[in-house]
């Protein structure tokens, strides 16, 4: 990637600077030659695509229609990516709705090759989006090169709100977040989670998290998070979490608690 991020600093701090210049960095990030070269064939060829076949047969549509949801690794996946696509999502079995990672299932949704579905790829507004989303992803790849939590933090401003603010059920918003890694990653660093928490059973989990959101800020719904400022607290939870979970493996905790009383 020939444009890197400018993240001066880790923690609440470089948080606080990259939330100013974001804009900035992005546009320059958006409007380079190479970015504004694959936008564009994305936008001139997806329309032609009518199966699953053939956009897997593209790599470098591919690449953006992958990178939009955060699975740019499954590039070379080619198999398991046109069954994904060409199971759809409305079968019970279908591979997307069976899989932990609930980005599949979006995924193949955004494209409609599946059973039953309506093909999205000429939809013109629905791929400018998707286009759109592969440049916040990529952005936020170079971002998380310089701080992986930074890019955690970027995900979480798109797509938390979005969870929240979906009509399922409070229990249901709980196990989607669980089921999309870069929130589940957020939510346990934030709650104080640890490491072992995933080999509980789903359900204890679910009763964990819950118990653990409603100490943090009242409430167990996600639904809170429709309200920025509500993400912005938890992200500040995260990163300071983070941080101190670094420091401590390398200073003594009192020096901790002073830098950390610096960044506020």
């Amino acid at each position: 990637m020939s444009f890197q991020p400018v993240i001066p600093t880790g923690g609440i701090v470089g948080w606080r600077f990259l939330q100013r210049t974001y804009q900035g960095q992005f546009q320059s990030f958006s409007s380079s030659a190479v970015n504004e070269r694959e936008t564009r064939y994305f936008l001139d060829n997806i329309g032609k695509v009518k199966t699953a076949e053939q956009l897997v047969s593209d790599r470098r549509l591919l690449q953006v229609a992958l990178g939009a949801f955060g699975l740019e690794g499954d590039v070379d996946n080619r198999f398991f990516i046109r069954k994904i696509l060409e199971d759809g999502t409305r079968a019970d079995d279908a591979l997307s709705n069976r899989l932990a990672d609930k980005r599949y299932r979006e995924f193949s949704d955004a494209f409609g090759f599946g059973p039953g579905a309506v093909r999205k790829t000429v939809l013109v507004t629905n791929m400018e989006k998707i286009a759109q989303a592969n440049l916040s992803a990529r952005f936020e790849i170079g971002v998380g090169q310089s701080d992986e939590t930074m890019r955690i933090s970027l995900y979480a401003q798109r797509e938390l709100s979005d969870l929240a603010k979906s009509g399922n059920s409070t229990d249901t918003k709980w196990f989607d977040l669980m089921g999309l890694p870069p929130l589940r990653k957020m939510m346990e660093t934030a709650l104080g989670l640890p490491q072992s928490f995933a080999q509980l059973d789903i359900d204890k989990q679910l009763d964990e998290f819950k118990s653990r959101l409603f100490r943090l800020t009242g409430s167990d719904d996600l639904a809170q998070f429709s309200d920025q400022k509500a993400v912005e607290n938890l992200t500040d939870a995260y990163l300071a979490r983070s941080q101190i979970a670094g420091l401590q493996s390398t200073i003594s905790p009192a020096q901790t608690a002073l830098i950390l009383l610096g960044a506020v």
